[in-house]
């Protein structure tokens, strides 16, 4: 099952987007075997401004896929959870998920509404960057349960 970060903005060079980048390779190696991946980050950038113009940007990069939503109304799932969720989603016959990341005033409702799922990093406020590298991390770890390495410690 293909895995996919996708979202809104473009991130410069920096510490964060290199967590990112390390993440996603980190994950696409482990997962190969147990049939998760490769994970890919798409960034995306609408012509106008407005969550209605960023969801139309997002639209063409979720075609045929699970989406799971980032929104702080979503549910705060522990990584093993997530892990169990993806593992699922992949026996289930998904070919495709693709977790969203919205601008900075969220996702369009109609793209939230359209969603199969939404994820939520707790109650605090995250900058993009660092959203985009806890969620790559989160994947990672999830891949690394499912292999049952001894990466995450409960």
């Amino acid at each position: 099952m293909k895995i996919a970060i996708v979202a809104v903005g473009r991130l410069a060079r920096s510490p964060e987007t290199e967590l990112v980048a390390t993440y996603a390779e980190r994950a696409s190696a482990a997962g190969r075997a147990l049939g998760l991946g490769p994970v890919s980050v798409i960034e995306v950038e609408s012509r106008k401004p407005g969550k209605a113009a960023e969801a139309e940007a997002l639209l063409p990069h979720l075609v045929d896929s699970h989406v799971i939503a980032c929104d702080e109304h979503g549910k705060a799932r522990p990584s093993r959870a997530f892990a169990t969720e993806l593992a699922r989603l992949r026996d289930d016959g998904v070919r495709r998920v693709a977790l969203v990341i919205g601008g900075a005033d969220g996702l369009d409702p109609a793209l939230l509404a359209a969603a199969q799922d939404r994820l939520a990093f707790g109650p605090q406020t995250w900058p993009h960057a660092l959203a985009r590298a806890m969620l790559a991390e989160q994947v990672y770890r999830a891949v690394t349960v499912l292999a049952g390495s001894p990466y995450h410690r409960d």
